[in-house]
């Protein structure tokens, strides 16, 4: 977990976007239409950003297409203090 943190937060292009949307689910759970709102990104940047983050198993959905909600997995809070290094590094 500690390696897809890296290269999805401080390797690629869209890290800071990424990083606002784990902080925003770690909030509450909530739906691509809802983190495009809160965080001011365009609705494609964030399903973009969203399938990324759930292949490297840091977020999950849950519920029908069209409301789906996303969700931190319990692997990536069991990996939270690799997270917070991460954060402190960009």
């Amino acid at each position: 977990m500690e390696k897809a943190l890296w290269y999805l937060l401080v390797g690629t292009r869209g890290g800071e976007n990424r990083a606002r949307i784990i902080a925003a689910l770690d909030e509450r759970p909530r739906n691509a239409n809802q983190l495009a709102e809160c965080l001011d990104v365009d609705y494609n940047t964030i399903r973009h950003h969203l399938d990324m983050l759930q292949e490297h198993d840091v977020i999950e959905s849950g519920g029908d297409e069209y409301g789906k909600l996303y969700f931190l997995t319990d692997r990536f809070e069991r990996h939270r203090e690799e997270f917070e290094t991460v954060l402190e590094a960009m």
